[in-house]
């Protein structure tokens, strides 16, 4: 009889203790259920008819056709979706690999404790935080043409010829490129700042008593030390790379004859322009999905790596 009583008072307990915690886990959700409401509805939700539309030819008002994996196949086959992915992985490559150098470059220069320092990394930073629209614009002027061009001015004090910069079809997306990498560098810089911080200054005292100089100091100390720090700004820098449009839209719009043409302005242009959205939404799901798988192998190589080590 006693034990009876006993498992009947602690049956009720432990439902109660089950209810409880099931309670706490729940009340994480609420808290994100108005912004995963949001997500779901303007961004998830868009996302799945975006793909669905992929596999049609859209004509509004009159119906949209099934095409199979047609559009898909033009992505492929069109030789303007091919130069445009061509001038995207230029770009990629030249912009990531120039603003983590720079960034690079400029961590050294600014690292330290200094109260001074503040404000020139600030003064560094503001690249960041403008609007590329309005930095795309500001390089525009100064990536002038005629004589009376700003940087035309300055490379004439040294003898240089009148550039033509932008109009250039040989040399316009290089000058894109320099653009990406003035906006991307300060960014870079900031990252790398905080894996400095984390390094042990025992470290450089120890190669500096066996005798590595400054250079030496920086290839076998510093830059193994901040190896998850560059796949973390790889990863970055390349998806904003992929997905450039802004800077290039505003710069040139694509030009001159295609020459900065990239993957997004060639779906801005294919979309909204022609009015072909069912391939246009197809090119994005292709951008998408390299983008993504792009992410997963920098990572999958990045924890083999670590595991090597």
């Amino acid at each position: 009889m006693t034990l009876t009583t006993e498992r009947a008072a602690i049956a009720p307990a432990s439902r109660t203790g089950t209810a409880r915690r099931r309670n706490a886990a729940l009340v994480p959700w609420l808290f994100l259920a108005p912004a995963l409401i949001l997500f779901l509805y303007f961004k998830y939700i868009p996302m799945a008819e975006g793909m669905w539309l992929s596999f049609f030819k859209v004509q509004p008002f009159l119906g949209n056709e099934w095409l199979g994996l047609e559009n898909y196949r033009r992505v492929f086959a069109e030789e303007a979706f091919r130069d445009a992915t061509a001038h995207t992985l230029v770009y990629a490559v030249g912009q990531t690999g120039g603003s983590i150098l720079l960034g690079f470059v400029l961590a050294l220069l600014l690292e330290g404790k200094a109260r001074t320092l503040w404000f020139v990394r600030t003064a560094a930073f503001l690249p960041v935080v403008t609007a590329t629209a309005v930095v795309a614009e500001v390089w525009r002027l100064l990536y002038f043409p005629g004589e009376e061009g700003m940087l035309n001015t300055l490379l004439g004090w040294f003898g240089s010829d009148t550039q033509k910069f932008l109009d250039d079809p040989n040399g316009a997306l290089g000058w894109v490129i320099l653009v990406g990498i003035w906006k991307g560098a300060p960014y870079d810089m900031m990252i790398i700042l905080a894996g400095l911080a984390g390094i042990d200054r025992q470290l450089y005292q120890a190669a500096a008593i066996d005798g590595a100089g400054l250079l030496q100091r920086i290839r076998y100390v510093t830059i193994p030390a901040l190896r998850p720090v560059v796949t973390i700004l790889i990863i970055l820098a390349c998806v904003r790379s992929l997905r450039v449009f802004t800077e290039i839209y505003v710069l040139t719009g694509g030009g001159p004859a295609g020459a900065t043409d990239v993957i997004m302005t060639r779906i801005f242009a294919t979309g909204f322009r022609t009015g072909d959205m069912g391939f246009a939404t197809a090119a994005s799901v292709v951008l998408f999905v390299a983008t993504l798988l792009l992410t997963a192998a920098v990572t999958l190589y990045r924890r083999r790596k670590e595991l090597n080590v």
